[in-house]
């Protein structure tokens, strides 16, 4: 557990419990399993305000740098920001109003506190969009399009896009599938992200998707291996199986 970030995280609590418009503090990621809290970690969470209020918290951040002075932030949506204080820890925060949670997808937080005369625990939830997949067909399909038309891109010297589709958009819908085809660990599972906490999900697979996520120049040698790969999994459709071949 890192120590330093949860103090950093309690004491934030602290303050905002203090303000007046503040209704609560929700820690997310490892933030909210402190047990995964690392040396690596950084602070997560969302601070739910009074209606009208969401605005002056936005705009002015003093109630982030009481006791340590803030010395990075970046504007990246607008509901939140990324900071940093000038002791090195990093934040990345949203601020929302109770009635606009039902239409944001969460991962099921910890609040580190929450004002009595609010109602949290029965807010309805936007269900976070699936990324993982049940039909090994429909992945398939789409890593096989994915290596056509990269490709095809390759061959027209468009080295870069042709990279993104085979050694990232094809990798991606194959981890897609990955837990249908070998049971993963009790590593959690990030459902924003399914490469996070890859290698300890399925360890004994680290080996054959570092075949598949080469370097640009060698894109070409990517392609053959997740090919190669689809086609041990399932009968391919002759069609575009040649049209693969001869671009490889």
């Amino acid at each position: 557990m890192n120590q330093k970030l949860l103090d950093r995280l309690n004491d934030l609590g602290k303050h905002l419990y203090s303000m007046e418009d503040s209704i609560a503090l929700l820690a997310l990621g490892s933030c909210a399993e402190t047990s995964r809290m690392d040396a690596y970690s950084d602070l997560d969470f969302f601070v739910i305000v009074k209606e009208g209020t969401k605005q002056d918290f936005l705009n002015d951040l003093s109630w982030l740098s009481d006791g340590v002075e803030i010395g990075y932030t970046f504007r990246n949506t607008v509901d939140g920001y990324k900071v940093m204080w000038k002791d090195g820890i990093y934040a990345e925060f949203a601020i929302f109003e109770l009635d606009e949670l039902p239409s944001i997808a969460f991962s099921p937080g910890r609040f580190v506190f929450k004002k009595k005369g609010y109602e949290l625990s029965n807010i309805p939830l936007k269900k976070i969009p699936q990324l993982s997949q049940n039909e090994l067909d429909f992945a398939l399909n789409e890593i096989l399009t994915n290596l056509y038309v990269g490709l095809g891109r390759y061959r027209r010297g468009e080295v870069l896009a042709a990279h993104r589709l085979i050694c990232i958009h094809a990798v991606d819908r194959y981890l897609s599938i990955l837990d249908l085809l070998q049971k993963p660990t009790d590593a959690l599972l990030d459902p924003f992200s399914l490469d996070r906490r890859f290698e300890f999900r399925h360890p004994e697979s680290i080996v054959k998707i570092t075949s598949f996520v080469k370097e640009p120049v060698q894109v070409l040698s990517a392609a053959q291996a997740l090919f190669s790969e689809v086609q041990n999994l399932s009968p391919i459709n002759p069609t575009i199986a040649q049209e693969i071949k001869k671009l490889l």
